[in-house]
């Protein structure tokens, strides 16, 4: 069966981990492993990189600094931005650090590079579709977005965009700064940039968790008797004229 999308504004703010902790954090690392499969399968594909690593690419050699380094001062970076879009951490945000890490040096020592164009081109598709369905998964767990993510969600959250066009507008900035600073832009780069907003917006309504609305308590005279007469509330008897 479906999922019946209501309302364009999903409510993606992180949810106590009290609330269904075993099904939650088991979705929040899958999520953060194909997420981090997904950056393997781009790099293999050596077709271009997503945006963030285009800027990182491009800070590195400018600062004197490591990718890995330039990578931690971007997400540092990033979460002060979270501070007026009234963002908070959660267990998703330190996750997120070290589960794509394990997972793409994994992927990376499985996977062997693409030596053919069609092989190239699979890997490039796949790397991106992986990417948004991992995206949905883990930032739909509602544990905490990556620091990257937090500026996708917090941005819905405060402007009313959707999410498709948040995290589209995030990705080309990014890319730009990316290239002006020197980092290498391929055909992988602008197909990430331009489709994983998209899929995100499409994958999320699936993955979101949704706690279960509380119940609207009714008092029990309310919804028995009809409407009081004016002046009479409910539970008291009508004052004698």
């Amino acid at each position: 069966m479906g999922v019946v999308v209501t309302s364009r504004k999903l409510d993606l703010s992180p949810v106590s981990l009290r609330q269904r902790p075993v099904t939650r954090l088991a979705q929040l690392l899958v999520g953060l492993a194909l997420f981090g499969t997904s950056m393997a399968l781009l790099l293999r594909a050596g077709l271009g990189l997503d945006p963030w690593d285009v800027l990182h690419q491009g800070l590195a050699p400018r600062l004197g600094w490591s990718f890995g380094a330039v990578t931690a001062l971007t997400g540092v970076l990033v979460l002060l931005v979270w501070i007026p879009l009234r963002q908070r951490p959660g267990v998703g945000t330190v996750a997120n650090v070290v589960v794509i890490a394990l997972s793409v040096d994994l992927a990376l020592a499985l996977i062997p590079p693409a030596t053919r164009l069609g092989w190239q081109i699979a890997l490039m598709v796949g790397g991106v579709v992986l990417n948004g369905i991992a995206t949905a998964c883990y930032v739909g767990a509602r544990l905490g977005p990556g620091p990257r993510d937090g500026l996708m969600t917090g941005l819905h959250a405060r402007t009313g965009w959707s999410v498709r066009w948040a995290r589209t507008g995030i990705e080309l900035t990014v890319l730009a700064a990316g290239w002006l600073l020197g980092g290498t832009v391929g055909v992988g780069t602008v197909l990430y940039a331009l489709a994983i907003g998209p899929l995100a917006q499409l994958f999320l309504p699936w993955m979101a968790y949704r706690p279960a609305p509380r119940p609207t308590v009714v008092p029990a005279c309310a919804a028995a008797a009809p409407t009081p007469a004016p002046g009479v509330v409910c539970g008291e008897e009508p004052l004698a004229g």
